[in-house]
């Protein structure tokens, strides 16, 4: 009996998975921006977050808890008040108080919460995270 032989010849596709999607990419220039801004001596910090991830960034890391829960507490407040007086949805809501603000802004998927000094223009760094 006579056995033949067989020549088997693979080709192989080479597949990259490129791990920045859009939205990835979107928060990445996002928090690159809010870097830039974290560099004015009257910004206290930021917090964003999408459904995936969030990035805090403060001076003072103690408070984290604190901003974390003004912030939330300020936008699920916000978010009543429009229910209640059918005001539509929330973009942008500013808080201020003696010393500091707070200003919270929802881009869709990603949402931005960012303290300042009360003396901080909060005009002029919304017009940047929104450009």
């Amino acid at each position: 009996m006579v056995k033949k032989k067989r020549i088997l010849s693979e080709t192989t596709t080479a597949i990259v998975v490129e791990d920045e999607t859009e939205e990835a990419q979107g928060f990445a220039d996002l928090q690159a921006t809010l870097q830039e801004i974290l560099q004015n001596d009257s910004i206290l910090g930021y917090i964003i977050k999408d459904d995936a991830k969030a990035t805090i960034d403060l001076r003072d890391p103690t408070k984290i808890m604190e901003y974390a829960m003004l912030s939330s507490q300020a936008f699920e407040s916000a978010e009543e008040l429009s229910t209640l007086f059918n005001l539509g949805d929330i973009e942008t809501i500013l808080i201020e108080g003696k010393n500091a603000k707070v200003l919270c802004i929802d881009l869709g998927e990603k949402s931005v919460r960012l303290f300042m000094e009360k003396s901080a223009d909060h005009t002029e760094i919304l017009n940047k995270i929104l450009s």
